[in-house]
């Protein structure tokens, strides 16, 4: 990809405003400044909303905050609505409780390639290191090896693939759909494969296999996967796990879809939407 071309950041929250503070700063740090930010907001509170819109890091990285009513776990819903308000022709998803290290943009546009998606990677931070973050008394992204060897070695971080960079060779391309490893809290794809499968499924609700559904449709269409490991890690923070209500009706839904050809969402991204209830905020 031309370092010039502009990428949009999409970044799903719920009602965690400090962790989503810690993204942005991390964002902020980049190496690479060709980008724009959209917080693709699940409903939060107006105590998680406000703190985000009145932070400066928002205000400098020029956030556009899209908002709508909570109605539970809604996660294929308010990307489609982030994508809607982005203008770049490739989108990075990111999860708004994982903090990028500084080359998290410029290494996704090194190894963004026609015909491929990215499926980035992650470093799993413990409880108290998480505190430290999002309480602004530690900043993760940036930091020297001597840092993260401390870190894995006192147990506060699950891996050290965060330091290092491979190269963009032919094993980072896996052509068959697996569910291993999805990761849509780090992922990158062209606007238009994006558009070709018509998004992420809303019919998808509650936690669970909606990024393997989208995964497995952009398999469908011919768009293979690259692994981003060793190049876009981001640092996850911790939380106690989503309750998983709908998780198994989900996978049933995708393996049911694996046996088949189906390439665009059952209700996706170009649906109309009358009585639009969603808030766009832009700032800076």
């Amino acid at each position: 990809m031309d370092t010039s071309d502009l990428i949009s950041v999409v970044i799903t929250t719920y009602n965690r405003c400090d962790a989503l503070l810690a993204v942005l700063d991390g964002l902020s740090r980049q190496t690479d400044r060709r980008f724009e930010v959209i917080v693709a907001d699940d409903g939060s509170r107006a105590e998680h909303r406000q703190p985000i819109l009145n932070a400066a890091v928002a205000q400098e990285l020029r956030v556009v905050h899209v908002w709508h009513p909570d109605v539970g776990f809604t996660a294929s819903r308010v990307r489609n609505r982030g994508v809607a308000a982005a203008s770049g022709q490739y989108i990075v998803f990111l999860d708004g409780d994982c903090v990028p290290e500084v080359d998290f943009i410029a290494r996704h546009k090194w190894l963004a390639q026609p015909g491929f998606f990215i499926n980035g990677s992650r470093v799993l931070l413990s409880p108290g290191l998480t505190q430290q973050v999002v309480s602004g008394r530690e900043r993760v992204s940036g930091r020297r090896w001597h840092y993260w060897f401390r870190q894995r070695l006192t147990g506060h971080a699950s891996k050290l693939t965060g330091l290092l960079r491979l190269p963009d060779w032919s094993g980072r391309v896996q052509r068959d759909f697996t569910w291993k490893g999805i990761r849509s809290c780090n992922m990158g794809v062209w606007r238009t494969d994006f558009e070709r499968v018509d998004g992420f499924d809303e019919s998808f609700v509650g936690w669970g296999h909606e990024d393997a559904d989208f995964v497995l449709r952009l398999h469908h269409s011919g768009v293979a996967r690259k692994n981003g490991f060793c190049a876009t890690e981001v640092y996850h923070l911790w939380h106690k796990e989503a309750a998983r209500d709908h998780e198994s009706q989900n996978a049933q839904t995708v393996r049911a879809r694996e046996k088949s050809d189906v390439v665009r969402a059952a209700l996706g991204y170009s649906q109309q939407r009358t009585n639009d209830d969603a808030v766009i905020t832009r700032l800076g």
